[in-house]
């Protein structure tokens, strides 16, 4: 990937899901930040603390959050993306309903990904069993994840389809898949995933042109570079089958989506804002599908293709 200056769009970070972001999945980074273009926080003690802006992207507190009270600390969780107003009610939720009943793989894949630098790209552990009770709901067989990173969310799909079930997989970023490897293979799951490496579009336009792709995918996950989006939604949806699903990531942005204008943020938070925002406009626009936005991690809309 390229680099960049002021915000402009990088082709060459080393990850962030380089994993999550990149010509597959990257961006523009903040080169005062660690964590590269798609990341969505550190945990280091932040102003966050003071309650006064969020420790994710440096925004304002939602108003009804500000306005009630001053947040005395935020939540240290890996992977925390819940834009719950409550610390205490997401910690309840893990505890109560989400690490329970988590495999023993996901919960050492987690583990692993928690002593990587990029840890807080990984998908939340709620998002993670959301996912997985999604797949086995809707029977999904055939599916497709961009963005890859350590594989927590690839690790949730290939646990939930069948046997013969199959995950086109693709990052630009091997290194970081081949982390979480020995514990996907450990888990008997490893035959159920086709990884590719590079850039997700010129393999989604082959598949388009050879033809037999066609609407044949139960189910695909993005989670990649935003300002891509709108392009993967051109193709997907031709490749989903009608019925099936989509599902968008991060398409709450941790609430930059209603922020000021004026709001502070970082170069990399505000450059994506944008395109998160127009995928937003287009999915609601789309008269080809359903879409259902839920509040789950940093926001995840689900789209059903109904024609």
């Amino acid at each position: 990937m390229a680099s960049t200056m002021e915000g402009v769009p990088m082709t060459t970070s080393p990850h962030s899901n380089t994993s999550k972001v990149g010509p597959i999945n990257g961006g523009p980074k903040d080169l005062t930040n660690p964590h590269p273009v798609g990341s969505r926080s550190n945990h280091r003690t932040t102003p966050a603390q003071t309650g006064l802006i969020s420790n994710k992207y440096h925004l304002p507190l939602p108003f009804s959050i500000r306005n009630s009270r001053v947040r005395q600390g935020r939540h240290q969780e890996v992977g925390h993306k819940s834009l719950l107003q409550s610390d205490a009610l997401y910690q309840y939720i893990l505890e109560t309903s989400v690490y329970p009943r988590e495999p023993e793989c996901m919960k050492e894949l987690r583990e692993v990904t928690a002593k990587h630098p990029w840890n807080i790209m990984t998908t939340s552990a709620d998002e993670g069993q959301f996912l997985n009770m999604l797949l086995k709901l809707i029977n999904a067989k055939n599916t497709m994840e961009i963005g890859v990173y350590t594989g927590y969310s690839l690790l949730a799909t290939a646990l939930a389809i069948p046997e013969d079930g199959k995950i086109l997989a693709m990052d630009i970023n091997r290194e970081n898949y081949e982390l979480g490897l020995p514990v996907i293979e450990k888990a008997g799951v490893a035959h159920k995933i086709e990884f590719k490496e590079g850039p997700a579009l010129p393999v989604l336009d082959l598949m388009i042109e050879d033809g037999k792709y066609h609407g044949t995918y139960d189910f695909i996950f993005v989670d990649a570079d935003k300002d891509n989006y709108i392009n993967y939604h051109k193709r997907l949806i031709e490749l989903v089958k009608v019925g099936g699903l989509i599902g968008y990531d991060n398409t709450l942005w941790n609430g930059s989506v209603v922020a000021p204008p004026d709001a502070p943020m970082r170069k990399y938070v505000r450059y994506y804002r944008d395109f998160v925002l127009e995928l937003n406009k287009a999915l609601a626009a789309d008269p080809r599908i359903e879409i259902c936005m839920l509040p789950v991690g940093d926001g995840i809309t689900l789209c059903r293709r109904i024609k």
